[in-house]
């Protein structure tokens, strides 16, 4: 499914739909949490690894594109209201049919501890922001890769299915790295304006398998 307009001149298009260095470039400074985010991997690395192929254009890369802008702007941007991708006044999420949280609180909390919560192998409550980057950022070093593997519904309502994956190569919690590849497979349905900007996402996945293989590696000892 291609996305067409029916001017004879073409529109102009948006910046969140211009993709991630387009919304990363158009960033002030004084937006990001540290640094300018760096996705060379996601350049480099996720081309060869992924399993599935978009048409420029196409309905499948465009909603790829402004989930990834998304997840940009929850992990690096401090504020909401610079958040490109959503309308943040009205925007909420939740996971697996979970509380509704705000952009507020997406910003606060961070989205590891949202999108995978309490869990027996990590207990997001206990966990901040910062925390829990680290956490994932160590046991996955080669990149978390996500990409869209079929959308299913257009807007307004879209729904998508998608994978995660990444490379268990980094201590997760006192466990030791297998080096196994750790694949997630989920459902989103987004609602979103009429310029797709997103006010909605519901989640729905198994974090079991994110988390089972990370917290099965052998225990590390640590000697001071």
């Amino acid at each position: 499914m291609t996305v067409e307009t029916t001017d004879s001149a073409p529109a102009e298009v948006p910046l969140h739909l211009q993709g991630r260095n387009a919304v990363v470039a158009a960033a002030a400074p004084a937006h990001w949490r540290e640094e300018t985010p760096d996705y060379h991997l996601s350049e480099t690395v996720m081309p060869g690894e992924r399993t599935t192929g978009h048409a420029a254009g196409s309905l499948e890369a465009i909603v790829e594109e402004l989930v990834q802008v998304f997840e940009m702007e929850v992990s690096h941007k401090k504020d909401p209201a610079t958040w490109v991708s959503v309308v943040a006044e009205r925007y909420r999420g939740r996971v697996n049919g979970g509380p509704w949280q705000d952009a507020e609180e997406f910003a606060r909390i961070g989205s590891y501890n949202i999108l995978i919560g309490d869990n027996p192998y990590y207990e997001a409550s206990t966990e901040t922001f910062e925390s829990s980057h680290h956490i994932f950022h160590q046991a996955l070093p080669g990149g978390f890769f996500w990409e869209v593997l079929e959308v299913l519904t257009g807007p307004p309502v879209v729904t998508f299915k998608w994978r995660h994956w990444g490379r268990y190569e980094g201590e997760y919690k006192g466990h030791a790295p297998t080096g196994e590849l750790v694949e997630l497979f989920g459902m989103t349905i987004a609602k979103v304006d009429d310029d797709l900007r997103i006010v909605e996402l519901e989640h729905f996945y198994d974090n079991n398998k994110l988390l089972g293989p990370l917290a099965h590696g052998c225990p590390v000892g640590h000697h001071a």
